[in-house]
Parts: C-alpha cells; sequence; structure tokens
C-alpha cells in the first residue's frame, strides 16, 4: 500500500494549487514517488515509457492532498468504532494524505508510549500519514499540564483537550506559555460548561419546540474570547476547533485584524447543515458543538470565503449504532467524515464567494500551517501527494464501499457531486478508484 510508484502520467488534468496561484490545464509526471515534470505536454515522452501508467485524465481535478487538523480514530480502546488502520483508508479514499488523530481515546494520549504506539500502528499500515495531537492536560482533567516537550519529541503535532474545554484561566495561560516553548499550538474545544450542562441541541426556537435543553451560543463565544486576550498576552499560538457562531467568528477576525496569531477550522456539517435537522429528534445529528441556525451558517461559509476560516476540518466522529440508536439525550455526539468531505463541499463553490482555490487552501495548504507541517504541493521535485477528482461524478456514499467502520451521518442517501478518484501520499497510491474498486 506504500511503496512509491514507479512512473505516473497523468495527462490533460486541471491542476489547482493556491499555494502557487496554479490554475492550469497540464501533465504531471511521478518516477519512484516524486514530482519530475509538470506542464502542457510535459507527458509527451514519459507516456511512450513501457512502464508508465498513463491517466487520461480528460478535465479532472489534480489537487494537492488534502490535511485534516481534526479527526477521531479511537484507537487506543475503542477500536469496535474505528482503529488507526481503518481511519487512514478512510483518511485515503476521502482524499486525505495527513491526519491529525485528537487525544480523546481511552487511555488519553498524554504520554509518549501512547504517542509513539499510535505512530508505530500508522507505520505498519502505510497510506497517509498520521499526526498525534496530544493533550493539554494529564487525563483531559484540566489540571495538570502533560510534558509537551517530550510529546513534541515523540511526534506530537499541537495539544488540545478536545471533547473537553480547557475552563481554568489559570491552567490555559500556563499552557499557552509551555506549548510556545515547543512551538505547539494550543487547540481549544471552546465551550462553557457551566452554560451547557445537560444541553442536546443549539438553544433557539427548534430547541424550545423538541422540549429539549438548549446549548447557547455564549457558551463558544465566551471562551473565545477569553482565550484571544489569553493568547495575546503570552504571544503564543491559539486555535479554535470546530467553531460554530456567529460570535465566535467575528472575534477571530478581530484577532487576526491585530495581527495575533490565531487560527480555527469549520466542519462540513457545521457548513451545510442547520438545528433543525434534529426536528426528527435525529441522533445522528447529534454532534459537539451542536449544529446552529440559518444566520451562523451564513456567517461560516463567509468567513470560509475569505479567509477568516483557516482550515475545513472534519471532525470524524465514528461511532457504533449502539452509541446513536438511542434517546438523543443519551446519544454520543459526533458524526464520520473523512470520505465525505470532498463530495459534500464541492457543491458550495461558486456560492457565498467560495472558489474552488479557497476550497483547495482550506483543505490542504492552511490546515498544514496551523500544526507547521510543509504543505502537499505540485511542485517538481516534491514526494507525489496530490488528489485527481472528478468533478462531475455524481455518487452516493451509501452505494460505495466505505472504508470506515461507522456509518453515523445524515449524508449517506445524499446525492454528492465531485468524486476522489486517486489519492497519493508520500509518493505512494493509497487509494485508486480508476482501477474498479467501488
Amino acid at each position: 500500500m506504500s511503496a512509491p510508484v514507479e512512473l505516473l502520467v497523468v495527462r490533460g488534468a486541471r491542476a489547482v494549487d493556491p499555494g502557487g496561484d496554479l490554475d492550469a490545464t497540464l501533465d504531471v509526471v511521478v518516477e519512484r514517488g516524486r514530482i519530475t515534470r509538470i506542464g502542457p505536454g510535459a507527458g509527451d515522452e514519459p507516456s511512450r515509457s513501457e512502464r508508465a501508467r498513463v491517466i487520461d485524465a480528460g478535465g479532472r481535478l489534480l489537487l494537492p492532498a488534502f490535511f485534516d487538523l481534526h479527526a477521531h480514530f479511537r484507537e487506543p480502546g475503542e477500536e469496535y468504532k474505528e482503529d488507526i488502520s481503518s481511519g487512514l483508508s478512510a483518511a485515503a479514499a476521502g482524499g486525505y494524505a495527513h491526519v491529525c488523530a485528537m487525544p480523546n481515546t481511552h487511555p488519553v494520549n498524554d504520554t509518549r508510549a501512547v504517542t509513539e504506539m499510535m505512530l508505530r500502528r500508522a507505520t505498519e499500515h502505510g497510506g497517509p500519514t498520521l499526526h498525534p495531537i496530544a493533550a493539554i492536560t494529564k487525563g483531559q482533567e484540566g489540571k495538570e499540564l502533560t510534558e509537551m516537550g517530550e510529546l513534541r519529541d515523540a511526534g506530537a503535532v499541537g495539544v488540545s483537550d478536545d471533547g473537553v474545554c480547557l475552563m481554568s484561566s489559570a491552567v490555559m495561560r500556563r499552557a499557552l506559555e509551555y506549548a510556545k516553548n515547543f512551538d505547539l499550538p494550543v487547540i481549544q474545544h471552546a465551550e462553557d460548561h457551566t452554560l451547557t450542562a445537560g444541553a442536546d441541541m443549539h438553544e433557539g426556537p427548534v430547541s424550545a419546540r423538541l422540549g429539549l435543553r438548549g446549548w447557547p451560543r455564549v457558551a463558544e463565544d465566551i471562551i473565545v474570547a477569553r482565550d484571544i486576550l489569553l493568547a495575546e498576552y503570552v504571544r503564543a499560538r491559539y486555535h479554535v476547533a470546530h467553531v460554530s457562531t456567529e460570535g465566535s467568528v467575528r472575534l477571530v477576525r478581530e484577532a487576526k485584524s491585530r495581527g495575533l496569531d490565531v487560527t480555527c477550522e469549520v466542519t462540513p456539517h457545521h457548513l451545510l447543515l442547520t438545528d433543525a435537522a434534529l426536528l426528527g429528534y435525529d441522533t445522528v445529528c447529534k454532534v459537539n458543538p451542536p449544529l446552529r441556525e440559518e444566520s451562523d451558517v451564513l456567517a461560516l461559509r463567509e468567513a470560509l470565503a475569505d479567509g477568516t476560516i483557516d482550515a475545513i476540518a472534519t471532525d470524524h466522529a465514528p461511532h457504533s449504532p449502539l452509541e446513536k440508536d438511542s434517546e438523543l439525550s443519551e446519544a454520543r455526539p459526533g458524526m464520520m467524515g473523512l470520505e465525505l468531505c470532498f463530495g459534500l463541499l464541492f457543491g458550495l463553490v461558486g456560492s457565498s464567494r467560495l472558489t474552488l482555490a479557497r476550497l483547495v487552501d482550506a483543505l490542504s495548504t492552511r490546515p498544514a500551517r496551523v500544526v507547521g507541517i510543509e504543505a502537499p504541493r505540485l511542485l517538481v521535485g516534491r514526494v507525489a501527494e496530490f488528489v485527481l477528482a472528478d468533478p462531475e461524478a455524481h455518487w452516493k456514499p451509501e452505494a460505495v464501499l466505505l472504508r470506515s467502520k461507522s456509518r453515523n451521518t445524515p449524508f449517506l442517501g445524499r446525492d454528492l457531486r465531485g468524486r476522489v478518484m486517486m489519492t497519493l501520499a508520500h509518493g505512494a497510491i493509497v487509494h485508486d478508484a480508476l482501477q474498479g474498486n467501488p
């Protein structure tokens, strides 16, 4: 699965690389895992070789491979939902060459041993590169900081207590100061738990209609505002996970305007769904943070288009039917999404001022920058990490072979436009739907 490709020639693709302002129809040649030629007619000579695999792209999209800042692979501890092997296979099918795995596993990724185990399992599987995110505090209990320097040396690229907000201002300040020493971003799950206790969904007219306790927007906004002030005070890197409110976007935009090192991400489901999706008490639409109102969705789309939101992160959160087929209050929050992300969001191109270049930037270039990893690029000399996608392909997730172990998504029956046909990671073909694979 991880052997570098010997000779691959992609002809006549529309190549889009926002990192180099590239948008042109051209050929790309990959030899022994590296891009050796790129440009119009670059594949003429290599395509005559007997050892070449030649792909007539016919105008398909050739894009830098994607980089997910936020996924849950459930290993160690809950491998029945997902493990590193199945998670990386799902990532490859979704066009990802790099995936950051969050630390809320069992046990929590708060030690070198867990970080190294995750990386070892990823190496054994091959495919996309795994980048562990380690915990900010031991056991994600919000009290004692982890040994961030040791975790970074083991391979962690950031720290987060994702799933739990770091509520203490004093601990958050120390975390920002400590992480700064190791050039690690602090990634916050922004939720004032004193305002969200017992909440099942967004607080608004829909929650009132359903008779459910709601989670107000301000519970997210308060934490983002506090953390931005702390990050400014200590001059540290701060990243907001899965922003969901108009207020959070406004706060991040203002912080960026003052030159602060503040970044944020948004999920596909927060760009596409509102809290009205829960009108039938549909537990598959229970996520954390919750789906918001139309005004928030519009604000998020606008912020994605103008670059205020740096990255699109799947927040891939697989669950078994056991944890979703229950009363809403008992259901676990989250939905899977690595394999669906591009197909879901490609349809937004052209609306809310979102361009294809900005979509690719948010899926590839900017998320890599957040954690200090060199982003995939379409450049001669670089290791081949790219996606070949068919912009005209219509498909339904329920009709294809999904690699994830879980199916907790409301999008299984949706008609999607735009499908990843091939993914290269570290010079190897890790997903290939052109060979007749479903």
